[in-house]
């Protein structure tokens, strides 16, 4: 299970937002948000209209092969950015969505052998396409198409080139901002994030505090007062309306209660905490109900009598404060900036599973017309993870996957026997969490640390070595992954892969269907590889599902040597040695299932 995030917040146009008020209950909590607002974030003047390809429709067929109403529309960029080094891109529209998905293609080698089935690419979670591509030496997708295969590399929602919208010429035009903005990083990405960092720890000084005579004495005017109401009246029917698909009733408690935490740090005399609680009550009641215009009026009606409160409490402090209508502002603005945050990144694992993968399946059997309508796969980390699921699913349900053959690279529905390090990440899928840290951008976190990993005191050296085993892989390559193939990480995703760490493995949105479980249905070959200094998925982990598959349908594989070389997480795919050892294997088992005459 890969970990990665937005290293840009650019793939849609993301504005850093500032610093929220609420208190981290962790300090891996408090790093996620002192990078979240530190970051630097680049603009890029509008670009000149592009070509696109006609896009078309294409009528898809389901797993278990028979036809399907559901169509796919797509298109290839006739000017792809540069940061795209594959031979096309391509985009994919998602059903009952806005999402375009980046497809970058790879056509085979004229001189390579034949091959029956085009090949599909999956990377890690919030992880893009470059990782499969980080050099023409180290090209996991230039050595397979090769030998031969039509590959394609998925960028699912939210990764890489991906686009929230739904006209082409706009989502063309953001792909080269993207590209823009991304290969800038690889160039002053980490001098940038230093030098922002020493800047603020030399700036130190602060603001002197006013004498209390200079303080304006002056209380909100009813005018102000009705402003207030009316925000603190649409914070609290945003927080039923828009977080109630998002949490279970027990998490949006949790949520509404942070914001009342807020609201009682402004009472500043324990005689009114009887009415504020009653009234805190009230509108936690209402906001369980359907919202309607009475609910409406009422929660209106006690938003009056909260700020009423918050007034006569505010008064009866010594010295008393007359800053109210601000720091009340100030606290529904950040509330809401989290609501709009966890709203933008409302996507889960299933998500990944149900809709993406199918889409670009369809849409990639459209394009290159298999003549048993099947693919063959690769998934490092999370994309094995995702490939591992849906065979569990179509085994549950009796269908074909639409699968020839598949590869895992460090994956696992089940780490709960495993040290796994990305165990470090728990704590930040509490579900009391998902308001304080909505996103967790380790792509932002990768680039702040980055030079604390690669220069004198080398304080932070560890982290490279979870990514990549000492002299597996060349600095400047280490230094492009880092800083350019990791995004951010939506709460909502994290939630359900963090079921992996738990009884029973990964499972479902519901917490019903338990992947692991339905494994030994699959009817399809799978080779799972993994490496034996991968800290992220341990080779225990990866037999922990390789184990529970038919034994004449699984391959096990472990890279690496008692004595050296080592593999760690991403050396499978982009280390030194994989090009002579980890994607012959590959290919060798590929074409077991594959090889055609010419």
């Amino acid at each position: 299970m890969t970990m990665s995030a937005i290293i840009h917040f650019q793939s849609h146009n993301t504005v850093v937002p500032t610093p929220l008020p609420f208190q981290m209950a962790s300090p891996a909590s408090a790093a996620v948000r002192r990078v979240c607002f530190q970051l630097p974030f680049r603009r890029f003047p509008p670009l000149p209209s592009l070509r696109l390809t006609p896009f078309f429709r294409v009528r898809a067929f389901s797993s278990d092969e028979t036809e399907s109403e559901i169509s796919i529309s797509g298109e290839k960029v006739s000017n792809k950015p540069s940061i795209c080094t594959a031979d096309e891109l391509h985009y994919v529209s998602v059903n009952n969505s806005d999402w375009r998905l980046a497809l970058w293609r790879y056509h085979p080698s004229p001189q390579a052998k034949s091959r029956k089935h085009p090949l599909l690419l999956l990377s890690g979670v919030g992880t893009n396409a470059i990782g499969y591509d980080l050099s023409p030496e180290s090209s996991f997708a230039r050595y397979m198409c090769e030998q031969g295969f039509d590959t394609w590399i998925l960028e699912v929602r939210g990764a890489g080139l991906s686009m929230h919208g739904s006209h082409p010429k706009d989502i063309e035009q953001s792909a080269h901002a993207i590209s823009n903005q991304m290969e800038a990083v690889a160039v002053s990405g980490a001098e940038t994030v230093l030098s922002a960092s020493q800047s603020s720890s030399t700036n130190t000084t602060e603001s002197p505090i006013p004498l209390e005579s200079e303080i304006p004495v002056e209380l909100p005017t009813v005018w102000e007062e009705s402003i207030l109401v009316t925000k603190l009246t649409e914070t609290f029917i945003t927080l039923s309306d828009r977080v109630s698909g998002f949490l279970s009733e027990g998490q949006s408690r949790l949520i509404s209660a942070k914001l009342f935490d807020q609201f009682s740090k402004l009472i500043g005399d324990s005689f009114l905490a009887e009415r504020f609680n009653e009234i805190k009550k009230n509108i936690l009641g209402l906001l369980e109900l359907k919202q309607t215009s009475t609910v409406a009026s009422q929660i209106q009606d006690l938003s009056q009598k909260l700020i009423n409160i918050i007034e006569e409490g505010q008064r009866s402090v010594s010295p008393p404060l007359f800053d109210l209508q601000e720091r009340l502002t100030t606290t529904m603005e950040d509330f809401q900036k989290q609501l709009d945050m966890i709203v933008k990144y409302d996507w889960d694992f299933d998500h990944y599973l149900e809709e993406d993968v199918p889409a670009a399946m369809k849409y990639i059997k459209a394009q290159t017309k298999p003549e048993d309508g099947k693919l063959v796969a690769v998934g490092h980390s999370m994309g094995g993870i995702l490939l591992y699921s849906m065979l569990s699913r179509f085994g549950a349900e009796g269908k074909e996957p639409g699968l020839a053959a598949i590869v895992t690279l460090a994956s696992s529905l089940d780490y709960t026997s495993s040290k796994s390090t990305l165990k470090l990440l728990l704590p930040l899928a509490d579900p009391a969490q998902v308001l304080n840290v909505p996103i967790v951008p380790l792509g932002a976190l990768l680039t702040a640390a980055y030079p604390l990993t690669s220069r004198p005191p080398y304080v932070l050296s560890w982290l490279n070595h979870m990514i990549s085993a000492q002299d597996m892989m060349h600095p400047e390559l280490l230094k492009k992954l880092v800083l350019n193939n990791f995004c951010t990480i939506p709460a909502k995703l994290l939630l359900q892969l963090t079921s992996a760490f738990r009884e029973g493995g990964l499972c479902d949105r519901s917490g019903n269907f338990f992947y692991k479980d339905h494994i030994h249905k699959i009817n399809v070959p799978v080779l799972a590889i993994a490496g034996d200094r991968d800290a992220i998925c341990p080779p225990e982990a990866v037999q922990e599902t390789a184990k529970l598959i038919p034994e004449g349908l699984v391959s096990y594989k472990l890279f690496g040597e008692p004595d050296g070389p080592h593999y760690a997480h991403y050396d499978l795919v982009g280390g030194r040695l994989a090009v002579n050892e980890v994607y012959p294997c590959v290919v060798e088992f590929l074409s077991r299932y594959d090889d055609i005459e010419k």
